[in-house]
C-alpha cells in the first residue's frame, strides 16, 4: 500500500514538473513581438512608417534561441531596411548559425496601428 502511494506520487511530481517545463518552453519560445513606433524605434521605408531594422534584427535575434532545446543559435543577425508598419509587410534578415552557415529569417507584420506594430518570424 505504502509502495503505491510513493508511485503515485512520484507519478504525479513527474507529470507536473513536465507539464510546466512544457508551458515554459511555450511561453519562452514565442516568435510575436509587439513594439511600440516611438522617436527612438521609428525609421520611414518607402514613405511608411516603420520599426527600425535594429530593432527587429535585436529581438529577433535574442528571441531566436530562447532556450537551449528551441531553434539554433545565431549571431550577428541584420536585416536590410526598416520594418513598415503595415499589416502583411514582409522583409528577411539574415544571421550566422553557432556552428557556420547563414540562415534567413523570414519577418511578418501581422498587426500595426498608428503607436505599435505586431510582428511574428519564422524559425
Amino acid at each position: 500500500m505504502q509502495r503505491s502511494k510513493f508511485l503515485v506520487g512520484v507519478v504525479g511530481g513527474v507529470t507536473a514538473v513536465v507539464a510546466l517545463g512544457g508551458l515554459g518552453t511555450y511561453l519562452l519560445s514565442g516568435t510575436e513581438s509587439t513594439s511600440s513606433l516611438d522617436e527612438y524605434s521609428t525609421a520611414s521605408v518607402d514613405g511608411h512608417k516603420a520599426l527600425a531594422a535594429k530593432i527587429v534584427a535585436g529581438r529577433t535575434e535574442s528571441k531566436y534561441h530562447p532556450l537551449p532545446w528551441v531553434g539554433d543559435k545565431v549571431s550577428g543577425v541584420t536585416c536590410p531596411t526598416g520594418l513598415k508598419a503595415v499589416a502583411g509587410a514582409t522583409l528577411t534578415c539574415t544571421g550566422t548559425k553557432s556552428g557556420g552557415g547563414t540562415v534567413r529569417i523570414p519577418v511578418r507584420v501581422t498587426k500595426a496601428d498608428a503607436k505599435s506594430v505586431t510582428w511574428t518570424f519564422e524559425r
